[in-house]
């Protein structure tokens, strides 16, 4: 049974997920008692869910750079990475799932891939999620950085190289999807992200899996690997629920969004928008790690 509002069709579980979104909202109202971080948070998960759905990553790689230097430049409490982690993963898992939607309308989520590559991650987020509780903080940003690093010069560098869109789903090897499933799932929970902006680029240039497909089944993986880093993160008290009630909160409609506007944009530009943003967040924090070890004054 569907029910329509103007163009926006409202399925049961859409309304379910309307309705708790619109619970969540009234119980973090009254629970921040008017934090102005709470509020801030909530404009930061929208734009890294927009980016999420639009351009096929779990949000991590622009919302982890976001939250460690936007609260310090409009005066509020600096958030310690750790802290980042485990909050992003909760934004992630919920940006994943609502941009996971809307792609799966438009036909580009290939199942076979997900079914792979999605309980592989699983169990490699968790246990990555875990390791991270004994790991200095540091550490974390440069594994982060590193990845981010990786993940630009393959889609930038390689770009030209990109497998021509299909009629269908395209053929992979289940072997190594499995390999590249454990890797990136370990780095991924490790580091509090679902891990698509550095899955992203392995599937399009290793796997040879077009980008249409890789946009729309990566945020489907991420939806079911992010859960296991985030009950890794939760089992090791990294998650302060109501900062991550806040990046839900905006993260929800803000996936949806991004993933209807990706539609109507090329391959070619997604692939360049990925590149780029991956890029500027890799050298920001490079330098940023490297004032905090005293390379540079």
């Amino acid at each position: 049974m569907t029910w329509s509002i103007g163009r926006l069709r409202l399925t049961p579980l859409r309304t379910v997920a309307v309705a708790a979104w619109l619970i969540l909202v009234m119980a973090t109202v009254a629970t921040a008692n008017g934090n102005a971080l709470v509020t801030l948070l909530v404009g930061l998960g929208f734009g890294a869910a927009f980016l999420s759905g639009l351009v096929g990553v779990g949000g991590a790689v622009i919302l982890i750079p976001l939250l460690l230097y936007v609260p310090p430049l409009v005066g509020m409490e600096e958030l310690g990475i750790k802290t980042i982690a485990g909050i992003t993963i909760v934004q992630v898992t919920a940006a994943a799932l609502s941009a996971a939607s809307g792609h799966r309308g438009g036909g580009h989520v290939d199942r076979r891939l997900v079914s792979v590559l999605g309980p592989t991650m699983i169990g490699a987020s968790f246990v990555g999620a875990l390791g991270s509780a004994y790991f200095a903080p540091i550490v974390l940003e440069a594994v982060f950085a590193s990845l981010a690093v990786f993940a630009a010069v393959l889609m930038l560098g390689l770009r030209n190289r990109a497998p021509a869109h299909t009629d269908g789903p395209p053929a992979f090897d289940r072997r190594l999807a499995v390999a590249i499933g454990i890797v990136v799932g370990l780095l991924a929970g490790f580091i509090g992200a679902g891990g698509a902006f550095f899955l992203a680029p392995v599937l399009l240039h290793v796997l040879r899996i077009p980008m249409r497909y890789v946009v729309g089944s990566s945020v489907g993986i991420v939806a079911i690997s992010s859960g296991a880093g985030l009950l890794g993160k939760a089992l090791t008290n990294q998650v302060d629920w109501l900062l991550a009630a806040a990046l839900v909160i905006g993260a929800l409609p803000g996936g949806r969004v991004g993933a209807v506007v990706s539609r109507r944009v090329t391959p070619y530009r997604l692939g360049l928008v990925l590149g780029f943003v991956i890029l500027v967040v890799a050298v920001r924090m490079w330098l940023d790690i490297a004032l905090q070890v005293g390379l540079i004054g």
